[in-house]
């Protein structure tokens, strides 16, 4: 959880920003039933991170809980210590690629952030492989 108030107008950029889904797994809020997409600090607070609309992201709680106050984990391929993925300066297509209802790191970023946020489980692939079936999870971002 921030320690900061994000505003209800600042939530509302983000969401919108988005496009209403997680802009790390894709989940769409819409399908979210546990609970709500969160506003997460890219930059977490504890790192000089501030609440501001460049340093947030809209994530599911999945997501966020295993980003945590992450920057940076080892690259499963190489094992180079490599920064996570970022939306706000990064293109999602150019680190992740949907195959089938796997998602699947294609560069040190996109590699390390579906390792460390546990993107490609299968409990998270059968749920994508759910919501493919029912056109309700984005073939592209």
């Amino acid at each position: 959880m921030s320690s900061a108030h994000i505003s209800l107008a600042l939530r509302r950029l983000v969401e919108e920003r988005a496009a209403f889904r997680c802009e790390y797994c894709l989940l769409p809020a819409s399908v979210a039933f546990l609970r709500p997409h969160e506003a997460d600090h890219i930059v977490a607070e504890k790192h000089g991170g501030a609440t501001e609309a460049k340093n947030l992201a809209l994530a599911c709680w999945r997501c966020n809980r295993h980003k945590g106050t992450d920057l940076a984990s080892l690259d499963p391929a190489t094992s180079d210590l490599t920064r996570l993925f970022n939306p706000r300066t990064q293109v999602w297509h150019v680190h992740v690629r949907l195959e089938g209802a796997q998602l699947v790191g294609i560069t040190a970023e996109g590699r390390t952030t579906v390792r460390l946020l546990r993107l490609d489980t299968p409990e998270r692939t059968i749920e994508r492989q759910r919501l493919i079936s029912l056109g309700h999870y984005p073939q592209t971002p």
